[in-house]
């Protein structure tokens, strides 16, 4: 919702008078919009416009290799004739302006009437249409123009600052026009300055499927889709209309309308990459971004532009504007890093013993069961932690043993040192956040108490590689028993591991008798206050909820209960029977981590 306003009938007067005071240094407001200072040579003024609401687009492509000035109407409003004529006549530099816009009825009139005022004073005014909207209509002419303005607007502004003739510099829109494609959806409505509810809803788990971007809605509903789904619904949607040419190279743009994360375009943009080059086209120099948006709309849309020589030099031509800039030759002076052989690989590790491989390969079996359980509880932890935290928990514990899985089960003919201390590294490299760090911490330090050539693996070694994992936590996190932190769980498991064990209990029942112990701590986290990390400033609103990290440790050794109870048949009586969360800290209760 847009918030920020006055009267919302100034919107766009009062927004426009910002902008202008900005970027005073490179345009200028006039009736009716902006233009842009001039340079040293006259080249012909490419004038962009339609209603606001779009921004960076119309204002915003304002500058040097882009648009020359911009008309800037009411909200998703065309603007008048005179609004036109008043920029396209600021613009002017003696060579001719061509004026361009999106192929919606109230911009043909007014632009068109202004047009021909320009023509009655002697000055060459020429009309480009953007008509790259595919869902809009199966015939070319009758298509809206959306996010494909882009691509016409800067083949128009790179070809007139060549200092081109305006015959050259209108082909050039023409031709980039024909080649582009644009295919749109969106997720929520958009609302107007000062209005309470959206122009359009989108039903609840729906998406609009081919949006416009005046706050139309899509032309069909769809259920929403992964991002693989939704790549390939607007690739197969531009590629159904691609335009007969057989060039293999495009420009692309993700383009988001207005509250789509730039994250979200990210993830969107590698789904849609490896589809283009599976359908054997080439990306050239994509955009990813909000470029053409619509206020506060939820969505994206997906713009290919098929290159030929000309436009593929336009495309790739420099610009400077407020909103947009590109800078092609610092770039031809990079490499890329060399990047070495990964720090952990087979070929590196030393030969294990016997025992060691075996344990190894108990340790990957481990390692998946504990990613299968922190699947299951991935939400509820994320729910517990975000009562006085930032709900990210679960999901880093899950993105950590992941990539802990998968890094033990890439390595083949090692022992379990080198896996722990591989699956280690990985989670911490991926789950990021504190979590991540500790966790990975502890799995290297457990892999170094076991080390990999040891006869045989048995209990007190289990217990010693868990204290290790316990003491190296503590002195990374620096927090203590009591502080409501995993060390709660963690030092009462090793205690009770480390006496059953001694007590000459067999490691799968020690371990089971454990998993209670730290079952029990972890519950009883639920009554304390936190004094580490990000709950500390929220510690009241935490009491009656345990920590997150005292949890996801209870049911990670819990789960390894049972992956040892199961595997323990395999294995020799003395030797390690599945994989280990920690290390040797009997007295572990003076400084540790929050998860």
């Amino acid at each position: 919702m847009t918030r920020v306003h006055n009267d919302p009938a100034d919107f766009v007067d009062q927004q426009l008078e910002g902008f202008a005071s900005l970027y005073a240094d490179r345009l200028r407001a006039v009736p009716g919009g902006v233009v842009s200072h001039r340079g040293p040579d006259p080249v012909v003024a490419v004038v962009a416009g339609g209603g606001s609401g779009h921004y960076p687009a119309f204002a915003g492509l304002v500058g040097p290799g882009f648009a020359a000035g911009a008309v800037v109407g009411n909200i998703f409003t065309s603007p008048s004739a005179a609004q036109v004529y008043s920029v396209a006549k600021a613009a002017d530099q003696g060579r001719g302006v061509i004026l361009t816009f999106g192929n919606y009825a109230g911009d043909v009139m007014n632009f068109g009437i202004a047009a021909e005022r320009l023509r009655r004073e002697g000055i060459d005014a020429r009309i480009v249409l953007v008509t790259d909207d595919v869902a809009s209509s199966a015939v070319e002419e009758e298509r809206r123009g959306i996010a494909g303005d882009f691509v016409v607007f800067k083949a128009l502004g790179a070809a007139a600052a060549t200092g081109a003739h305006i015959d050259a510099v209108e082909q050039a829109g023409r031709a980039a026009n024909a080649a582009t494609r644009t295919f749109g959806v969106a997720f929520s409505g958009c609302t107007m300055p000062g209005a309470e509810e959206p122009l359009f809803t989108v039903p609840p788990g729906t998406m609009g499927v081919g949006l416009g971007i005046h706050g139309e809605p899509g032309i069909r509903d769809a259920p929403i889709a992964p991002a693989s789904e939704l790549a390939a619904m607007m690739v197969d949607g531009v590629l159904a209309a691609r335009p007969r040419t057989e060039s293999t190279r495009v420009a692309v743009i993700v383009n988001g309308l207005g509250t789509t994360k730039q994250e979200e375009l990210f993830l969107l943009w590698g789904e849609v990459r490896r589809l283009l080059e599976a359908r054997g086209l080439t990306p050239v120099q994509p955009e990813v971004g909000e470029l053409v948006t619509s206020l506060d709309m939820g969505g994206c849309s997906l713009t290919l532009t098929w290159l030929d020589g000309d436009l593929e030099r336009w495309w790739g031509a420099d610009a400077y504007t407020p909103a947009y800039r590109k800078q092609a030759s610092p770039l031809a002076a990079l490499r890329p890093v060399e990047i070495g052989a990964a720090p952990d690989s087979a070929a590196q590790a030393p030969q294990p013993s016997m025992a060691g491989a075996r344990l190894s390969a108990h340790i990957a079996s481990g390692l998946s069961r504990m990613l299968e359980v922190l699947r299951r509880n991935e939400d509820e932890l994320g729910r517990i932690d975000a009562v006085a935290g930032d709900g990210d928990h679960g999901r880093g514990m899950v993105k950590g043993a992941g990539a802990a899985v998968q890094a033990a089960n890439s390595l083949t003919g090692v022992g379990p040192a080198w896996t722990l201390r591989a699956a280690g590294r990985a989670w911490a490299a991926e789950a990021g956040g504190t979590s991540g760090v500790l966790w990975g911490a502890g799995l290297e330090a457990a892999g170094e108490s076991l080390g990999d050539a040891r006869e045989t693996y048995n209990g007190q070694d289990v217990a010693e590689a868990v204290g290790a994992f316990v003491q190296a936590v503590q002195e990374l996190g620096r927090a203590e028993v009591g502080d409501k932190t995993l060390i709660d769980a963690a030092v009462p498991f090793h205690r009770s591991l480390h006496d059953s064990v001694r007590s000459g209990m067999s490691l799968p029942a020690a371990w089971s008798a454990a998993g209670r112990a730290a079952r029990f701590a972890a519950d009883a986290t639920e009554d304390l206050l936190p004094r580490k990390g990000r709950a500390r400033p929220l510690a009241e609103k935490s009491l009656g909820t345990p920590d997150a990290g005292a949890q996801s440790f209870a049911l990670l050794v819990e789960a390894l209960a049972e992956d040892m109870a199961q595997h323990e048949h395999t294995l020799e009586a003395k030797e390690l029977p599945a994989p280990v969360p920690g290390g040797d800290a009997t007295d572990a209760g003076t400084s540790a981590a929050h998860r």
